[in-house]
């Protein structure tokens, strides 16, 4: 079932249960160390959702972004030197007025994503919307606060979080997050329209051959695609 947005004013708080908590760890561990493998190469990376904030569920995804990677070549290389296995490789962009991005699938639930072209401020706050940590938060055991798809701000007490809806709060929530307030609006209006006209999909996913990089896939799509041509050339 989708994740719905939640409108219930009240603040709640929850406990993890010893199952959480171990679930938490399994995850991180695994964060860290496909990031562990990025950072011995001078990639730094971060991982972001529920992995950073701690209220993960069985279903939560490992998601590591590379803010600012080297060629891909040297990304793939690196992560194969690190015996982490490449499912597959995907371009994606969510409109034409986004960023498009590199996603590298290790498995059905970890990705090593990156930026193949200068993002807005937006899109790049929007992994520290969600909440965001690094390798060393990791293992210092930091959780952060960030929102769900619900549109809950889920901030780390250390029996588990307290949650409370961002509707009509959105300054206070960039404040706490430390983004801009436009972040948040852009994300609410986002999730919002998710939930009433349903999952809206993304402007182009394509998967690599296995001969193609992904700097290649890219000046082959921006030759067929207007819209990418104009998204490279402006970066807006």
């Amino acid at each position: 079932m989708r994740t719905k947005p939640e409108r219930r004013a009240e603040i709640k708080e929850v406990q993890y249960t010893s199952a959480r908590w171990a679930l938490l760890k399994e995850f991180r561990s695994k964060a860290m160390q496909v990031m562990a493998a990025l950072e011995q190469f001078h990639i730094q990376p971060v991982v972001h959702g529920s992995i950073a904030r701690g209220d993960v569920t069985k279903k939560s995804d490992v998601d590591v972004f590379v803010v600012e990677p080297p060629s891909s070549f040297i990304l793939e290389a690196t992560l194969e030197k690190a015996n982490l296995l490449i499912n597959s490789r995907l371009v994606v962009q969510a409109t034409p007025h986004y960023a498009m991005k590199g996603n590298i699938m290790l498995d059905e639930n970890a990705s090593v994503s990156f930026p193949l072209m200068s993002m807005r401020r937006v899109e790049r706050e929007f992994y520290r919307f969600g909440g965001e940590a690094s390798l060393n938060q990791l293992r210092e055991n930091i959780r952060v606060a960030g929102v769900d798809k619900r549109l809950m701000l889920i901030e780390p007490v250390e029996a588990g979080h307290v949650e409370s809806s961002i509707l009509c709060r959105e300054e206070h929530v960039a404040k706490v997050l430390g983004i801009s307030v436009e972040t948040v609006l852009d994300r609410v209006h986002a999730l919002l329209k998710r939930d009433e006209v349903g999952r809206t999909g993304v402007f182009i996913k394509r998967e690599l051959d296995a001969d193609e990089t992904f700097e290649l896939a890219l000046k082959k799509m921006a030759e067929e695609n207007p819209a990418v041509r104009r998204r490279m050339r402006t970066g807006n």
